[in-house]
């Protein structure tokens, strides 16, 4: 079945190493990311195109094409099964990992897309926030953190929102092992002390930070 054993291990080495750069733990965006932020390269192109991303698309159609190359047999097959591990091989090893060995906030699931806030002015300065949060902690030990909120995309013209949650901090959430929780956040700003004006706002999808002590997940 294998015809060139150095090509099936370029293709191995290729394949791993563009799973390694979009590999999104322990934060949402993908190690590379994080890793050439830390060592000052650039990450997107100005038109917000990400060299990781690209990198890793790079990468992964070297090693189907050193995969090809190093089979007698089964070319098509074994391509396909490659594109199949190359999406769903992450998520599987992070589910895997957190089940069995992570703890503390490395072991704590959060599910950005059941995610939602609302903002409203309680009176003319006033405004009430509130966020529900969706967390599952996948360890049997009971784990304590901070949230934080951050603006992913921001725009020229856009006023923080989401940040404004930070008024308030620290919001402090404790899961009990193996709990799934519906986490409810909610404080008033004082938009007078901030120079802002009357503001309403809801969505989904809330970018935040969980933090204990020196360890940061941004999620």
């Amino acid at each position: 079945m294998v015809k060139n054993k150095k090509y099936l291990i370029l293709a191995m080495l290729f394949f791993f190493i563009s799973i390694a750069l979009n590999f999104p733990f322990p934060h949402e965006y993908p190690r590379g990311q994080e890793k050439s932020v830390a060592l000052g390269f650039p990450i997107n192109t100005m038109n917000g195109v990400s060299y990781i991303g690209i990198s890793g698309l790079v990468l992964f159609i070297i090693s189907l094409f050193f995969l090809g190359k190093s089979l007698k047999i089964y070319h098509k097959r074994m391509i396909l099964i490659a594109i199949v591990l190359v999406v769903f091989l992450p998520l599987e090893m992070i589910n895997a990992y957190q089940k069995t060995f992570a703890t503390g906030i490395y072991a704590v699931e959060y599910e950005r897309g059941e995610s939602f806030y609302r903002f409203e002015m309680k009176d003319d300065t006033t405004l009430y926030a509130v966020c529900h949060l969706p967390f599952e902690n996948h360890s049997n030990q009971t784990v304590q953190f901070n949230v934080e909120f951050y603006e992913k995309y921001l725009f020229e013209d856009d006023y923080p929102i989401l940040s404004l949650m930070n008024e308030g901090e620290p919001y402090e959430v404790t899961l009990l092992g193996k709990e799934r929780q519906m986490v409810r956040i909610e404080t008033e700003i004082d938009l007078s002390k901030l120079g802002r004006d009357s503001l309403s706002a809801e969505g989904w999808g809330i970018n935040l930070m969980i933090v204990d002590g020196e360890k940061v997940r941004k999620l």
